[in-house]
């Protein structure tokens, strides 16, 4: 472990974006080859899995207008190298595998693993709290 969660953390904070779930896991392999299926007969998936075993994780559930997008852009490109400086994967990444943080690629696939990465109770209404500080009224349903 690097240290870098609370630095990571708070850079979703510092943009507005609100943690309405988190928690440390160690991930299983049935979690693993379900959240990469897509990817479990490629050859590399067993170094990606002993990656992302090596220490625990932080899963957070992240909320906001257009959360998803903003923090892929936060995240950066998949590969460190190729990641602009600014970005958490340019910042803290030299690796395409070992990139610090995975972001959804949709809010259908959002809605999928927060699923399965939290239970119901495990994931918080924030409701109108500091929404009137973060956003313009016409931008929150």
């Amino acid at each position: 472990m690097r240290g870098l969660m609370g630095e990571i953390i708070s850079r979703f904070e510092r943009k507005g974006l609100r943690i309405c779930g988190m928690k440390m896991m160690q991930l299983s392999d049935e979690l693993l080859a379900e959240h990469y299926s897509h990817l479990v007969e490629r050859p590399f998936f067993p170094n990606l899995k002993a990656s992302m075993q090596m220490t625990p994780v932080v899963a957070m559930c992240i909320e906001g207008v257009e959360a998803v997008r903003v923090v892929r852009a936060m995240a950066g490109v998949t590969n460190g190298r190729d990641a602009a400086i600014g970005t958490i994967r340019g910042d803290y990444s030299m690796s395409n595998q070992q990139n610090v943080v995975h972001a959804s690629d949709g809010p259908r696939v959002a809605k999928e693993e927060i699923a399965r990465f939290f239970e119901v109770d495990e994931v918080f209404d924030l409701g109108d709290l500091n929404l009137r500080s973060l956003y313009a009224v016409d931008e929150v349903d």
